[in-house]
């Protein structure tokens, strides 16, 4: 089962979708350019906020089937 990673980025009316905490962690840290720490307290706890990071990250959870 893939778990689905859904990256909702402050301002973006449109989600990132992802399959795994390894492919979004190389975005955030390529594409975004969050700090590490940024990245796994996103993983981790589900959301990232100013001051750690420029904009507000969230994740929504989806599991296929």
């Amino acid at each position: 089962m893939i778990r689905w990673l859904d990256l909702l980025v402050e301002g973006d009316p449109h989600p990132h979708r992802f399959d795994g905490p390894h492919s979004l962690r190389s975005y955030l840290l390529r594409v975004e350019r969050l700090p590490e720490a940024a990245a796994q307290t996103l993983i981790e706890e589900g959301v990232v906020a100013p001051p750690m990071a420029r904009r507000e990250y969230r994740l929504r959870r989806l599991d296929s089937e």
